[in-house]
Order: structure tokens, then sequence, then C-alpha cells
């Protein structure tokens, strides 16, 4: 049974204190982005390496999406209960001892172990996505999908530059003694230790507590099954299932195409330091196309509509897919556009999606509702990575993207039946 609902403050400055928590958030997401591009440039290598065929670089790329996915609803319900503070600190704590058991994984060449280190690791991408939310906590509802965006903008600066770091990284491995991919790792563990610590000291007052004493809700843990309840809830409002939708094939579609191009691009041949330098530049455009233009992405989700954004997302995605499925290993060029077009529909999709969700349900359930849906985002990612290895075995790089591709079909069927209206028009 929950307790009765806390009084309003009336004497916040509520604008002033939204300022400073979307500043905090921006800057503990850019610096997080730096160690967690890192992790994704160089996991599916590290797990094709240590197992010593193509197949398994789904599986290194796939731990840290499930990773992400099933810890997204604990940082939730921590949330819930101490406020996004504690949930977004103790995130990252978890993904700095997931990257040391990678690094330790690494020097003993064990695949199981290097596994549970990307799972682990993962809690930095289900931190870096649920301070999204904490973003939209105290924003108003015109501003809510720019300030959201700009959140999302932040991880620009660390994740432009992360891939590029892969190469000294796997330097420094050596250095230390290590597998050089292995030793990689050991920048995302420092980096978000930083985070970790600057994140509790800095996120005060605490979005999400704050905004329920405003609006007077109560606080206190949420009911069993409170995670199906609100997705359940969420599900039943148009708007909602549009955006839980959109996220959903967003997010999956995205990482189906992302995690094998890598592998991909590894087939060309050429000095190892020359493909994986190729490979970073290529991965850091992409990441550009998922960041850089979120605040333009949030501004149109305000000012055009949510569903509008989200149809301009979904067309995004069939074209990158159909440049990128076209492209040789070689073709580092049309890669990057391919990748850049697939990380600016995913933008669109995000935004727009999670901003659909935020509004469907009331401030009550809204951190569960948040967690659900990154739970099945990560979910639908987990299972395109998993498939992404045998597919491109078997067919090659164009049979990922046309399965790729072909996930966008539900999202274009939920779009067709919903309503239309300025919110999610």
């Amino acid at each position: 049974m929950l307790p009765p609902p806390t009084p309003p403050a009336t004497d916040v400055d509520a604008v002033a204190v939204q300022r400073r928590t979307v500043g905090v958030l921006s800057a503990g997401v850019a610096l997080g982005g730096l160690g967690v591009t890192v992790g994704i440039t160089v996991g599916g290598l590290l797990a094709r390496d240590v197992a010593g065929t193509d197949s398994a670089a789904g599986l290194g790329t796939t731990a840290g999406v499930l990773g992400a996915a099933f810890l997204a609803v604990p940082l939730a319900r921590i949330s819930d209960r101490g406020g996004r503070r504690a949930g977004l600190a103790a995130g990252y704590a978890v993904a700095v001892l997931g990257a040391l058991v990678t690094v330790v994984a690494a020097a003993l060449s064990s695949l199981p172990l290097l596994l549970v280190g990307l799972f682990g690791f993962g809690a930095a991408t289900a931190c870096g996505l649920q301070a999204r939310y904490a973003a939209a906590d105290l924003a108003s509802p015109e501003r809510r999908g720019r300030d959201l965006s700009l959140v999302v903008w932040a991880t620009t600066v660390g994740s432009v530059l992360g891939p590029n770091l892969a190469g000294p990284g796997a330097d420094l491995g050596r250095w230390l003694g290590l597998p050089p991919l292995g030793g990689a790792f050991v920048v995302p563990a420092a980096v978000l230790a930083v985070v970790a610590g600057g994140l509790l000291l800095l996120l005060r007052p605490d979005p999400l507590l704050l905004a329920r004493r405003l609006g007077g809700v109560a606080t206190g843990p949420r009911p069993r099954r409170a995670t199906g309840a609100a997705l359940r809830s969420v599900w039943a409002s148009p708007p909602g299932r549009l955006g839980l939708t959109s996220v959903v094939v967003s997010h999956s579609v995205m990482v189906g195409v992302m995690v094998m191009t890598p592998v991909h691009m590894g087939h060309a041949g050429g000095a190892e330091g020359t493909t994986l330098r190729l490979i970073g530049l290529v991965i850091s455009v992409h990441v550009a196309g998922m960041y850089l233009f979120s605040p333009l992405v949030g501004v149109l989700a305000d000012r055009v509509g949510r569903r509008a954004t989200v149809a301009i997302g979904g067309g995004l995605l069939l074209a990158a897919a159909a440049l990128s499925g076209t492209a040789s290993s070689g073709a580092a060029l049309q890669l990057g556009v391919g990748l850049f077009l697939l990380g600016l529909g995913w933008s669109c999709g995000l935004i727009a999606g999670s901003t659909l969700v935020t509004e469907s349900v009331s401030a009550a359930e809204r951190p569960t509702a948040q967690g659900g849906t990154d739970l099945l985002m990560g979910l639908g990612a987990a299972v395109a990575g998993v498939v992404g290895g045998p597919l491109l075995a078997v067919g090659g790089f164009g049979l990922v993207t046309g399965v790729s591709a072909a996930l966008v079909l539900p999202l274009v069927a939920v779009w067709v039946r919903g309503p239309s209206g300025r919110g999610s028009s």
C-alpha cells in the first residue's frame, strides 16, 4: 500500500533546478559516452578473438545489450525508491565492475567470464538511456522533447571520441601486459567511476523526488509486478503504444546493423591498425548521427509532433539499411553514410517515442514504465544482435540489413492505426 501523497513544495524554483539538472545530466552522459562507445567498438571484436569465430562477435555485443535491458528494471526501481541520483550512480558502479571483469576475462581468454563482464558493463548503457528520462521529470510539456533531447545530444561529446580511443586503448593494454582489446576496457572503468561519483555529488535536488513533491504525488516503492502494470498502461494509450513500438523498433534495427558493421569491415583485409582506425571512424560517424542532431529532433518533436517525427525516423532506418546493405566490406564511405542515416533514424524514433511513453502514464508510474520500456527495447536489440552473426555467416551483410529493415514493418502498422493530434501527430 502506498503512503499518502507528499505535500507540494512551494519554496523551490523548479525552472532553475531543471536547468541545473539538465546540465549535470548532460555532463555525466557526455563523459559516460566516452567509456560506453569504447566498449561498443571493441566488445564484439574481443568476443570474436577469444572464441575464434565471427559468429561469436554478436555474442559479445549482445551480452552488453542484454545487460542494458535486464538491468534497466532494477535501476528504475532504485530510482523509484531513492531518486534518479541513486539509480544512476548504482548503475554506473555496476558498469565499472563489469569493465574490470572484462579485462580479467580477456587476460584469461575466458568467453563465459567475458560475457558476464560485458553484461555488467551494459549497465552504463542503461544509465545513459535512463538519464534522458531524468531530464523530463521537471520539464514543462512544451519543452519535454527538447530537454530530453539535450541529454541525448550530450552523449555526442564522448561517443564520437570514444571509438577513436580503441587504438590507444589497445596500446595501453599492451603496455599493461594485457591482451590489446581487453586492455581497452581499462579506460571505461576509470571514466565511469568518475561519472558515478559526480552524479552522487552534483545531482541535487533529485529531479524525480522534487517533481513528485511539486505534484503532490505519493512516494515509496511500487507494488509487486508494477512494471507489467505500467507497460499495460502505456500500451492502452494509442500515443503510448506508438511510442513504445518506436523505441523498441528503432533500437533493434540500429543494433542489428551496427554490431555487424565492424565484423563486415574486418573482412576487407589490410593492416590491422588501419582497419581498426577505419572501423572507429565509421562508428564515430554513426554515433554522430545518433546524437549530434538530437536537439533539432527534440524541437521537431515538440513543434511538428511526436507522430511525424516517428515517421521520419522509420523512413531513415529503411534508407540506412538499403545503403549499408549494398556496401562492400571495403566501402568505408558508403558504410559511413549508411551508418550516419541509421543513427539519425534512431535519434528520431528514440526521442519522439520516449516522449510519448513519458506522457502516456501518470507521474507515479513513469519510472517503472520507463524501465519496462528500456527492458523491451534492450531485449529487441539483443535478439537482433544474437541473430546478426549467423545471418552474416549465411547470407552476408546484405541479409543482416534486410532482416533489420523488415523490423520496421510493425512500427508502420502501429503508426497507420494510430490517432492524429498535436502531441502524437
